[in-house]
């Protein structure tokens, strides 16, 4: 299946669906760097068992939940959000979608209960040396698609984030959505 689209900030990398590293297994990243020195991004659909409150010990009681956002540093806690009317600071990614921004802010908005279905927790993050990731898609590891929306971002079915994605590339990709994950077991 050649992916004809390039991959680029703002952009979603799909793994395809027999992919075995754990880490990207039926996974949905948001790409928020593309350079020349390599890439980053956001797996959006592997919740971990923690909620915000459990990571941050100044805020005391927040059920947000955080994602793995990738193997690298995991130790490090990041975030995206829909709401630049609300968080200064943050860089856009794709349309209405920012990266960072005033974590004084958040903190506010978050024990103030003013942030729903608005903003998404990471610990770590996914990167990619030089020519990594471009390797990996011409290996057909990885399928890009052009466009990120918030709706799709900030779904709370990230069970189903996948194959959502998945189908909404239309019929070239949609027959893979329902790819068992194990095929020895068909």
């Amino acid at each position: 299946m050649i992916n004809s689209i390039a991959a680029a900030a703002g952009r979603l990398l799909i793994s395809e669906p027999f992919m075995t590293d754990p880490n990207f297994k039926r996974s949905v990243i948001l790409l928020t760097e593309y350079a020349e020195t390599g890439a980053m991004g956001f797996i959006l659909n592997h919740q971990t068992e923690y909620m915000l409150g459990d990571v941050l010990p100044d805020i005391s009681y927040s059920e947000i939940p955080v994602y793995i956002g990738g193997p690298v540093a995991a130790n490090t806690l990041h975030f995206i959000h829909c709401v630049p009317e609300k968080i200064e600071g943050g860089v856009e990614i794709c349309d209405g979608v920012y990266w960072g921004g005033d974590f004084e802010v958040i903190k506010e908005l978050i024990t103030t209960y003013q942030l729903e279905n608005e903003i998404k927790f990471f610990m770590g993050y996914s990167g990619w040396a030089l020519n990594q990731l471009d390797n990996e898609i011409q290996e057909n590891s990885w399928i890009v698609a052009e466009k990120c929306s918030a709706k799709t971002l900030f779904s709370n079915s990230e069970q189903n984030m996948w194959k959502e994605v998945v189908i909404s590339l239309g019929n070239r990709f949609a027959h893979i959505a329902n790819f068992p994950e194990n095929p020895q077991l068909n």
